[in-house]
């Protein structure tokens, strides 16, 4: 039959409340700019990634030879230890049409709280990049709304 076996991912599923909510802000947005300027939009977002999450027993398996029993096997291949807790990273990036922005890793502990993200991401990371990229641009922070940055240079 030539199948392969995949496991599914959990993701969280959009309610036609989400995606109408969505298409508005999307519309909103829109209507703040004649299509000249579209392209001079620079959205921002952050991203939180796991990098070592904790073992999970029902899929750490370890395989050996049918002629052998598990008392067998070395105790090393047995034994998995981990942290308790999941090691995580966080980076922001900057994107238009004109280009985007080198990803901006934030170090491990810090507290990205609205201070932090204007006066060391936006302020000493994205906005020179950006503005390496155009001289004039609007920032766009998230998905926020009403609240729309004009910056030029």
């Amino acid at each position: 039959m030539r199948l392969k076996c995949c496991k599914k991912c959990r993701a969280t599923e959009l309610t036609a409340a989400n995606k109408i909510a969505r298409l508005l802000r999307l519309k909103q947005l829109l209507e703040h700019y004649p299509a000249s300027l579209v392209n001079f939009i620079f959205f921002t977002n952050e991203k939180l990634f796991t990098i070592a999450r904790p073992s999970n027993s029902q899929n750490d398996r370890v395989y050996h030879g049918i002629n052998k029993v598990k008392e067998d096997v070395d105790c090393r291949r047995l034994l998995r230890t981990c942290q308790t807790f999941s090691r995580s990273g966080m980076v922001s990036v900057g994107i238009s049409a004109l280009g985007r922005t080198s990803i901006q890793f934030v170090e491990p502990g810090v507290k990205v709280n609205g201070a932090h993200y204007r006066n060391v991401l936006l302020t000493q990371c994205l906005l020179p990049e950006m503005r390496e990229l155009s001289d004039f641009f609007t920032f766009q922070q998230d998905s926020a709304q009403g609240l729309v940055l004009l910056l030029s240079c």
